[in-house]
């Protein structure tokens, strides 16, 4: 049996999905305390209920997707908004080293991901979807550019990059603890630092919108998404493939910075986060859902293996590269376990790793000043250029 689901269909069960996943993160502390996104838990659940219709050959489901879509692009589109340059000088060196730690990452992620797969003789593709797009990028960046590579011949490509997505957000986790604590211990951090308040967190954002302030800021979130569209597009004319996102990031970024400049108009970009972060759950659950988990039946081993060496990467590259570029302090082994979550995971992973740390040594202001500028402004406009270029290379 074929169950066909309309868009406004397809939606209404994605919220189901979503607070399925919700009541069971709520009902099984180790999801909660690993940050797993409630839309990767319910349309994880909900795939394995598919893939248990599909065998026994009972039912199927077919998605009209197109809503999905237009989620993804209002989401990237939301954080094309976050890329302030005049925020990335002010918040001065700290933060341009740990960004180009985190650049470095991406490269060397998505590298480790094409060479593994030629070892394994699976799809270069397939590889690259273990890289930088599914480990910095977390589920909402594997979520966009999974059905990408698919299109170019590289099938369950999606469903790898979400578990790769998924299995990074606990991996970041177990290796930030104990690599810390030998860079804390090796180096004698904690008899050295000495507590500073040149670095301040920015506070809790308010829990209160300006109802006023909700319409415009959508409208300008939809105007940026319509200009992407005709800068895709002509990007697209020149021969490159992109995710149907780049443009809008693009565009949402240009209106950041002219507003950052000239001062003519303001973003609220508490408005802009709620937003994102709605659009991005109902991204994640619609993508989620529709997985054909059947399709990899052939790549459980290489899938294995390749995550085995992508932890191992995050842990080295963190320990030998993140720690050395960041100052060789105590706020730099905090950043490191902090980056073993934004580049193993997402910016909230990262922040839970080290509120865990700090909670067991000592504060440090400036970790939790660098990491989310970084993590949730900046690493994710340069990762979905660093990936398109990888695609591009291997397609």
């Amino acid at each position: 049996m074929i169950l066909e689901l309309t868009n406004i269909q397809t939606m209404a069960l994605a919220v189901l999905v979503l607070y399925l996943g919700k009541y069971i993160n709520n009902t099984f502390n180790f999801l909660k305390e690993n940050c797993i996104p409630d839309a990767v838990t319910g349309g994880t659940v909900f795939s394995i209920f598919t893939l248990i219709g599909h065998e026994a050959n009972l039912f199927s489901f077919v998605f009209e997707d197109t809503l999905r879509e237009v989620f993804m692009i209002a989401f990237f589109t939301t954080v094309g908004f976050s890329a302030s340059i005049k925020l990335l000088k002010k918040a001065g060196i700290p933060v341009l080293m740990f960004l180009i730690a985190a650049v470095g990452l991406t490269f060397f992620q998505n590298i480790a991901g094409i060479a593994m797969a030629k070892v394994l003789h699976v799809s270069l593709l397939i590889g690259l979807a273990t890289g930088s797009l599914a480990t910095t990028g977390g589920p909402g960046t594997a979520g966009a550019f999974g059905p990408i590579m698919e299109s170019f011949g590289a099938p369950g490509a999606t469903m790898v990059a979400m578990a790769t997505a998924t299995y990074a957000l606990i991996a970041g986790s177990i290796i930030a603890g104990p690599l810390c604590k030998r860079l804390i211990e090796k180096h004698s951090l904690l008899e050295k630092h000495k507590n500073s308040n040149s670095f301040e967190t920015s506070g809790e954002k308010s829990e209160t919108l300006i109802t006023k302030k909700v319409i415009p800021t959508g409208f300008l979130i939809i105007v940026a998404m319509g200009v992407g569209s005709l800068i895709s597009s002509f990007l697209n004319s020149l021969g490159l493939v992109l995710p149907s996102y780049i443009g809008a990031m693009f565009a949402a970024t240009i209106i950041r910075n002219i507003s950052d400049y000239t001062g003519k108009f303001e973003i609220d970009l508490d408005i802009i986060s709620t937003i994102g972060s709605f659009t991005l759950a109902m991204f994640l659950s619609m993508t989620l859902m529709a997985f054909k988990l059947w399709e990899l039946k052939e790549l459980a081993l290489p899938l294995v293996i390749m995550l085995i060496g992508q932890t191992i990467l995050m842990g080295a590259f963190a320990y030998f590269v993140t720690f050395n570029i960041t100052g060789r302090d105590y706020d730099a082994a905090i950043m490191t376990g902090g980056h073993c979550g934004c580049g193993f995971g997402t910016t909230p992973k990262a922040l839970a790793n080290m509120e865990a740390l700090t909670e067991r040594y000592l504060p440090s202001p400036k970790a939790f000043f660098v990491i989310p500028i970084v993590g949730s402004l900046f690493i994710d406009f340069f990762n979905a250029a660093i990936i398109t270029f990888f695609i591009n290379l291997v397609k």
